[in-house]
């Protein structure tokens, strides 16, 4: 049985944007984030969060400029 995604609980979400990231880009974040770049055509991110640090992570995300590809919930804990 696959757990509910809640308000509170932590779930590891694949964020994939339309062009390129650095590394450093995560570190101001405070969060936990894997950035793995697809031969600069796209950038994929990789985090733990509860859904505030998500939607604080887009908004975040939307400031750069680089379109949304696809947001993916992996697992739920």
């Amino acid at each position: 049985m696959k757990r509910k995604i809640t308000l509170d609980c932590l779930a590891v979400y694949r964020i994939e944007v339309q062009g390129r990231l650095d590394r450093q880009w995560s570190a101001h974040m405070g969060l936990e984030i894997a950035i793995e770049a697809s031969g600069g055509q796209t950038t994929t991110l990789t985090a733990e969060v509860d859904q505030a640090a998500l939607h604080g992570l887009l908004r975040q995300l939307y400031t750069t400029g680089l379109p949304l590809v696809s947001l993916q919930c992996i697992e739920v804990f």
